[in-house]
């Protein structure tokens, strides 16, 4: 007679599971140098119901899992339904502590609240982000159709434009006059705006004609890219057609490594980071996101310590209160633009400039003699 175990596993009604398929990637690209800056993952098979949380984050962590194994180095983004996360914060606090398990780092991980988000009273759109901020994630919203207030106050770090009006350009003028206008909304809340779906040379020509630097699309990988993949390189775009006249070779050409320190170092820290390296011309302060607030230039800082009782006065303390604000430029920037912004303010000329990417983030140091002797050299 056949025990009760062997009766249970041999019988005909017995279900077998099915491999779950496998996620959907999205290669994020700047659009200004082509370079990838994260991968977008969805899981491909049907959602959960949106009042069940509980299934939403078992979903979720099993998505973070699967992409975290395919895909180490990148930030990610992973998606969520706005309700699931406004009901609770188990929802990103269980995803938290799956993420940290694979040596990710939540600050790497930018979670975005799905478009449902336009549907949710205002109340459970703030509590959404904030239960997405508490677990240490960045908070994009995956549609630009909420409130300018909301966009404004939560100041998410990515926001999703909408694919129909990406379609539309840039033959259709309300098309562009809308993303123009949501780019500079995004723009002034510290939000970067993200374009989907872009298919064409014209398409991106108009996207960073109004100021967008990230998107995905077939132009640049089919639906069945992966991470490591390569995406096509970003196609030449005719002068007057969102490219701008080239004025001397790229900025990227002159950028060497960056030195960088959390905005809260202090000044002991600095002085061990100049001492260790004694070509160091200068060190950046970068916040949370990565992004440069303050510039301590050698020459300055060594000045102030070196004095009389400055070790004393300043060892201990907040080291950005003897840096200057960063001067910035954008990583697609000619030479001659570069040293335009090294001049503009008439104030520390020859300070090193701070090559940031889309997001915003330092990606190196550009020493403004090195720039000013190429271009006299012709």
């Amino acid at each position: 007679m056949p025990s009760p175990t062997s009766a249970r596993t041999t019988g005909p009604q017995q279900a077998v599971a099915r491999p779950e398929a496998p996620p959907v990637y999205r290669p994020v690209v700047d659009l200004e140098s082509g370079v990838v800056l994260a991968v977008e993952a969805e899981a491909a098979s049907a959602t959960a119901p949106s009042d069940d949380s509980a299934a939403h984050a078992e979903r979720l962590i099993r998505l973070a899992r699967r992409v975290a194994s395919d895909e180490a180095l990148l930030p990610l983004i992973l998606p969520v339904p706005a309700a699931a996360a406004a009901a609770s914060p188990d929802v990103t606090g269980q995803l938290e502590l799956v993420l940290r398990r694979t040596g990710r780092r939540p600050r790497d991980i930018t979670v975005m609240l799905g478009p449902d988000l336009a549907e949710l009273p205002r109340a459970a759109a703030v509590r959404a982000a904030s239960h997405v901020r508490d677990s240490g994630f960045r908070c994009a919203f995956a549609t630009a159709a909420v409130p300018v207030d909301v966009i404004l106050d939560q100041a998410p770090f990515l926001m999703r434009l909408p694919r129909n009006l990406v379609s539309g350009l840039p033959g259709d003028e309300r098309s562009a006059a809308v993303v123009e206008g949501m780019a500079r909304i995004a723009r002034s809340a510290g939000v970067y705006p993200m374009a989907p779906g872009i298919s064409s040379v014209d398409q991106l020509a108009a996207l960073r004609e109004a100021g967008v630097r990230l998107g995905y699309g077939p132009l640049f990988a089919d639906d069945s890219w992966t991470p490591g993949a390569k995406v096509r390189p970003l196609p030449e775009i005719p002068p007057g057609r969102g490219g701008g006249g080239q004025e001397g070779p790229p900025v990227s050409t002159f950028i060497g490594p960056p030195v960088a320190l959390e905005q809260d170092a202090t000044a002991a820290e600095v002085l061990d980071a100049f001492t260790n390296d004694p070509v160091l011309n200068s060190i950046i302060l970068l916040d949370h996101r990565e992004r440069p607030v303050a510039l301590l230039d050698r020459s300055r800082f060594l000045l102030s310590v070196s004095g009389p009782y400055g070790h004393a006065l300043h060892a201990a303390r907040p080291a950005r209160r003897l840096a200057d604000p960063p001067k910035t430029v954008p990583l697609h920037t000619t030479a001659m633009e570069a040293l335009r912004a090294a001049g503009a303010s008439g104030e520390r000329v020859h300070d090193d400039l701070v090559a940031v990417n889309a997001f915003g983030q330092a990606v190196g140091v550009v020493a403004v003699g090195d720039v000013i002797a190429a271009l006299s050299r012709g």
